[in-house]
């Protein structure tokens, strides 16, 4: 059955930051679904391997109590997709941090992301 990506990025988008900030499954199975084992996150300039993106989990879950993810706009190619989008975490110590997100993201043959480019601001 063919992959299909547009289906993949939007849960990338909207339900994998649910599953590692505010779930309890563990954040290496979730990284493993949806990232390659060699995956390179560049955000903000800085490179997050797997390793990192795991240790992010633990700090994300103990600090946010909410997340409301709204995507402004995607596009999904041949094994590409890029996206504009805002997350609201609200913390549990009741602060709202609102992030404006531009990604570009290249997806592996089975349809996980090999390699993630992204510029966050805080609004």
């Amino acid at each position: 059955m063919p992959i299909d990506l547009a289906e993949r990025f939007h849960a990338f988008l909207t339900e994998m930051p649910h599953e590692l900030g505010l779930g309890n499954e563990d954040a290496a199975a979730i990284i493993d679904r949806y990232y390659v084992p060699e995956i390179e996150y560049w955000n903000d300039g800085i490179l997050l391997d797997r390793q990192r993106l795991i240790d992010h989990v633990k700090p994300a879950r103990k600090n946010a109590a909410s997340l409301r993810i709204e995507v402004h706009e995607s596009l999904v190619g041949e094994d590409v997709a890029a996206a504009r989008y805002t997350m609201d975490a609200v913390m549990r110590q009741g602060k709202t941090i609102t992030m404006e997100i531009y990604l570009f993201a290249r997806y592996a043959p089975d349809g996980r992301i090999r390699r993630v480019d992204s510029i966050t601001r805080t609004v």
